[in-house]
């Protein structure tokens, strides 16, 4: 290596211990390998891949595998992830999704569009499409019985505190009302094979009830997020008045804790184990035939240790039936309920799973929750 590429190696390795340049401006990841000699800022390298998709706005280089010129790097270092976001991140909205390493593609890949492309964080006129408290469109939603993806008409409406969707576009009544208190929605393009694929769930009945839709724009998909995030926050501010937001935005939409297969026998531990898709969302563990149900064929209520629930590794020695070979066993103060895992990984992923609900301290409006499962028919 020159002595003079020696200089610019050196130069970089300073350029990234200024403050906040350590860590991706865009999924906050720690020790960024790439940059953007075009905006001036340091990202990740999966980052740096979204960044091609505005290569008319941002041009990436690798800053190890890259030649770099000094006049390069004097813009970058004129302007530097912190500068940056002061910029492009002027006015986001609190109860915008902020997306990190782990989350999907589509919402990194809008994040970024957003920012750089279309710049909506700089004006609040461009944010009305999820700030507005109200939102109209068609989305294409699977089918129930068929699993057939079909353009819904949907509205969005905090006046009225609901998510709606119609069978026919021109329908006076709608197929479904969703209220907005117990609406969650969760990208999950693996699980339904979909780049844009949204699961919404909502409680009819105070059971859980799933829909899942997309649209090919991916834009119109994260808008829609959210909007349903925006009016869950407005929601929460009235229902929690002074809360503040440390406390609500964790609340606005969750990801599950876990979901994937688990095999499981009926209360009486004697009926044969049986395959069916499992989600941990919250408190409430499901288990569903298919992963795309619309309805669990059941739902259980994990509480906390401190009103005795627990969970153990192994099942108890008097069951009977073939089963998977990893059990797990948890105790609830009304009984017991058996599952079995392929490996011994997922039991103990699982197992994890399971104890970051039990080790958490139920919260007061828990207890309802708990005493409805307890006196579900």
């Amino acid at each position: 290596m020159s002595s003079e590429q020696e200089k610019i190696r050196e130069r970089i390795k300073a350029l990234l211990k200024k403050p906040g340049n350590g860590n991706c401006a865009d999924c906050e990841v720690a020790d960024p390998e790439w940059a953007s000699y075009t905006l001036g800022v340091f990202v990740c390298h999966s980052c740096s891949g979204l960044h091609r998709n505005i290569a008319q706005i941002s041009k990436v280089k690798s800053l190890v595998l890259d030649p770099w010129s000094y006049s390069e790097l004097e813009f970058i270092d004129s302007v530097g992830n912190n500068a940056a976001k002061a910029k492009y991140e002027q006015i986001v909205p609190a109860f915008y999704y902020r997306p990190t390493s782990k989350d999907c593609m589509l919402l990194r890949d809008q994040w970024i569009r957003a920012k750089y492309e279309r710049k909506e964080f700089m004006c609040v006129e461009r944010q009305e499409p999820y700030s507005a408290g109200y939102r109209e469109g068609c989305l294409w939603k699977r089918g129930r019985d068929n699993g057939q993806y079909l353009s819904r008409k949907f509205i969005l409406t905090e006046r009225e505190g609901v998510l709606k969707y119609f069978n026919k576009h021109d329908a006076r009544e709608p197929k479904a009302i969703m209220k907005i208190s117990t609406v969650n929605a969760t990208f999950q393009p693996a699980k339904t094979g979909i780049a844009h694929g949204l699961q919404i769930t909502y409680l009819k009945d105070n059971s859980t009830r799933n829909i899942f839709v997309y649209h090919e724009d991916g834009k119109e998909m994260v808008d829609w997020f959210n909007a349903i995030r925006g009016s869950r926050y407005h929601y929460l501010q009235v229902a929690f008045p002074g809360a503040p937001n440390s406390e609500l935005l964790p609340k606005l939409t969750r990801n599950y804790i876990k979901e994937g297969y688990m095999e499981k026998t009926g209360p009486k531990h004697t009926e044969g184990f049986k395959k069916r898709w499992f989600t941990m969302d919250d408190r409430r563990l499901m288990y569903f035939k298919d992963p795309l149900d619309a309805y669990a064929r059941g739902e259980v209520f994990i509480g906390s240790k401190e009103n005795s629930y627990t969970v153990h590794p192994g099942l108890p020695a008097n069951v009977q039936g073939t089963h998977w070979p990893f059990g797990i066993t948890i105790v609830t103060p009304d009984r017991k309920f058996l599952f079995a895992c392929v490996t011994a990984e997922d039991q103990k992923s699982w197992m994890a799973a399971f104890q970051i609900v039990i080790n958490r301290p139920m919260l007061p409006q828990e207890y309802a929750v708990e005493a409805y499962f307890k006196h579900k028919p």
